[in-house]
């Protein structure tokens, strides 16, 4: 990814005061550094955003924002929401992440053992310790546990670069049909509303934004201002199916193939006239991977790491979510003002790898600053709350 001139120490600097060093390193250490192109990289998409868009972008706040909210801390080897660990395995290292019920129940099958489900971190530590990474991540992807390895996706195709110099997108107008939900995609259609752009926030009211769960002040913040839509995806394909047709942009963060079982596929929509023009499409490691990633894990398969003498750390707050949201709003903007109508590929762990390198050393008397956060100025929609207004409009 192209980067701006940013000199070590100036970068570093930057990092304290976003809030984001406070978040990266062991506990009981003093906080680390950020990767040495992590800075000036989102300092360019940043600024791309900015000119494309004409509004204001703080890239590295953002990056810290979610833990601002819910007051997180720096845990290490351990992610700051807690959720995922970075352990070593036989022939390296990986990160295992434990945030549905689903994934502690289904760790008995991964790993071949019993496991304590209310404390079962010691028998995963003491599991992967005796085996190799490769082994472990195959069989995670056949149930559907977020694994990754070490850098296991660095090699991915390049995430789509920065023009130099970007012109400025009308957005008024255009209709944003988001499908996203928790962090990457809301942060993309939040900057693409701040754009100027109409965002409906679609929702399975079966299955509901997994934000709406946590501090209500961060999912205040990354939807105020979306229109809701809560559907059943089985019995009310029609309206979904309208909803993408009249769409400019279609954001989704699943595999395909959980649109695709309602009829909703990226490549048959882009081939009509009367498809959206721009899909962002937002997973683990590409859409034809089956592996899948949450934030912190999906990070740490890009290589997107801190390191220290005793290992690798997580950088900030599940990095790759933000990151990945920045990224794709930037692309966005990019592709509708090349025209034409294109699918974004995006993959966290794709992205991360883009802005992962050497661990830059924190000259003496820097001082981390805690993490803010701005102010939701109102809340986000409740569920299903614009369905008569939305779907209306048919």
């Amino acid at each position: 990814m192209d980067t701006v001139g940013v000199r070590s120490d100036d970068a570093v600097a930057a990092w304290a005061r976003s809030g984001c060093m406070a978040l990266t390193g062991r506990p009981d250490e003093p906080p680390l550094g950020p990767p040495s192109p992590l800075v000036a990289a989102v300092e360019t998409v940043s600024a791309s955003i900015e000119r494309r868009a004409g509004v204001a972008v703080d890239g590295l706040t953002l990056l810290a924002e979610r833990a601002a909210v819910a007051g997180l801390a720096r845990g290490g080897d351990s992610s700051c929401g807690g959720a995922t660990r970075l352990l070593p395995a036989a022939d390296g290292w990986v990160a295992v992440t434990l945030a549905r019920p689903s994934d502690v129940g289904d760790l008995p099958a991964w790993l071949a053992t019993g496991v304590d489900e209310d404390e079962p971190w010691t028998a995963v530590a003491r599991a992967v310790r005796a085996r190799r990474t490769h082994e472990l991540v195959e069989r995670a992807t056949l149930f559907g546990l977020p694994v990754a390895a070490l850098a296991s996706g660095a090699e991915m195709r390049p995430v789509p670069r920065s023009s130099p110099l970007p012109t400025r997108v009308r957005m008024d107008g255009l209709l944003v049909v988001d499908f996203s939900s928790l962090w990457a995609g809301p942060l993309c259609t939040r900057l693409l509303r701040d754009a100027g752009a109409r965002v409906v926030k679609v929702e399975s009211r079966s299955r509901p934004d997994g934000a709406r769960g946590g501090p209500p002040a961060f999912f205040d913040l990354l939807n105020a201002g979306k229109e809701g839509v809560a559907l059943d995806f089985e019995r009310d394909t029609s309206y979904l199916h309208d909803l993408v047709r009249r769409a400019d942009v279609v954001v989704e963060a699943s595999r395909p193939r959980a649109l695709a079982q309602f009829g909703i596929a990226a490549e048959r929509f882009l081939a009509t006239e009367d498809g959206p023009r721009v899909w962002v499409s937002i997973t683990g490691y590409g859409r034809a991977d089956p592996r899948v990633a949450f934030g912190d894990d999906g990070a740490v398969g890009g290589g997107l790491v801190v390191e220290d003498g005793a290992g690798p750390c997580f950088c900030a707050d599940a990095v790759a979510d933000p990151l990945t949201g920045l990224v794709a709003a930037d692309a966005c903007l990019a592709a509708l003002d090349a025209g034409g109508r294109v699918l974004l590929d995006l993959p966290l762990a794709g992205v991360a790898a883009a802005f992962a390198g050497p661990t830059l050393a924190v000259p003496a008397g820097v001082e981390a600053a805690r993490p803010t956060s701005s102010l939701p100025t109102r809340p986000g929609p409740a569920l299903g709350e614009h369905n008569r207004k939305v779907l209306a409009a048919r």
